[in-house]
């Protein structure tokens, strides 16, 4: 499951949810006004997709790991595994996408059981949402 729960631009959001689709995963949102209209938008898909909505992110993480999920954050942090080392999921996990500027919140670190980093060589600090969660999707499902 994706889970961009703090995002900034629509677009990335259907965008996103087309690279569910691909890999067999949900898209875990938040209720905010706009992302209803931002996924009606940037969804081509032919079928309806797989949306999970959350009200409160660090409850329902909490939540989730008390379940049983594995919570994969993707951040930049000195213990982050490299995006070519993380292992393809074994069970239910979510992979926690924070604000493109701004990141995870820090109430939300401590509800991660691993953090994944994406090496870039360029300049930029930071992927957008859409670009980074499909890249570790690809690598949860085994399909890289």
């Amino acid at each position: 499951m994706a889970a961009p729960l703090w995002p900034l631009h629509g677009v990335n959001l259907g965008t996103l949810l087309r690279t569910c689709d691909a890999v067999g995963a949900c898209l875990a949102v938040p209720r905010f006004p706009w992302v209803p209209e931002a996924l009606r938008r940037g969804n081509t898909l032919r079928r309806p997709a797989c949306v999970h909505w959350v009200h409160d992110p660090p409850g329902w993480l909490n939540r989730e790991r008390a379940a049983g999920t594995r919570v994969v954050g993707v951040e930049l942090a000195e213990e982050a595994v490299r995006l070519a080392d993380l292992p393809p999921a074994r069970g239910r996990t979510i992979a926690v996408l924070g604000h493109e500027q701004t990141g995870i919140p820090p109430e939300a670190l401590d509800l991660l059981d691993t953090v994944v980093e994406i090496p870039m060589v360029g300049t930029g600090a930071s992927l957008n949402v859409a670009v980074a969660g499909s890249l570790v999707l690809y690598k949860l499902a085994g399909l890289l």
